[in-house]
């Protein structure tokens, strides 16, 4: 009976059979609502929080990048804002919205976590933000913990690309394609 316990945990924990997100290329992303912290929004020169929602992400062609609230997640997919910011997108047309759940933070780091956020809006400030305080969206999205998600959406809200985890060149290089192909 032991060795069946184990056996069982051991399966439940492996990676390979970790809960999978349910995000679908040519569906909407699941609504869910930000109101414990929200997005964040430059006031004379301060920043402040308002509600956020999943249809604040129509009407232009973006980027989600869903992250946890941990510097590894951040660097995940560094390569990709990069490319982004380098490929300068007419902000008429498009928008990056990054997601930082704070409820998956190193313990003793949430602080932290939201005053770098708060700096990351400040130095880009044509971006979306929005710090998730209880990982309202994580969960509504049934994200990983620890990672970093991409999702490219249309003007509608229509998903074009989803992938959890570092983005290989060729994603990053398929990323930017959706994004001049839509804007």
């Amino acid at each position: 009976m032991k060795n069946k316990t184990l056996l069982t945990l051991a399966i439940a924990c492996s990676p390979m059979f970790a809960m999978a997100h349910n995000l679908t290329v040519g569906q909407t992303v699941p609504a869910v609502k930000v109101q414990s912290h929200g997005e964040i929004v430059i006031k004379s020169q301060d920043t402040a929080y308002q509600n956020w929602a999943t249809q604040n992400l129509l009407g232009k062609v973006r980027v989600i990048q869903a992250i946890a609230g941990r510097s590894s997640s951040k660097e995940m997919n560094a390569p990709l804002m990069a490319a982004i910011t380098a490929a300068k997108f007419p902000t008429e047309q498009y928008q990056t919205t990054t997601i930082i759940n704070q409820d998956d933070a190193i313990w003793g780091t949430g602080s932290f976590v939201k005053s770098s956020a708060e700096d990351s809006k400040k130095e880009f400030p044509w971006s979306s933000m929005v710090l998730d305080k209880e990982g309202e969206v994580a969960k509504a999205w049934q994200l990983e913990e620890e990672s970093s998600a991409i999702i490219v959406q249309d003007k509608q809200g229509k998903i074009l690309f989803v992938k959890e985890g570092a983005l290989s060149e060729s994603d990053v290089q398929a990323v930017l394609g959706l994004i001049k192909d839509n804007i």
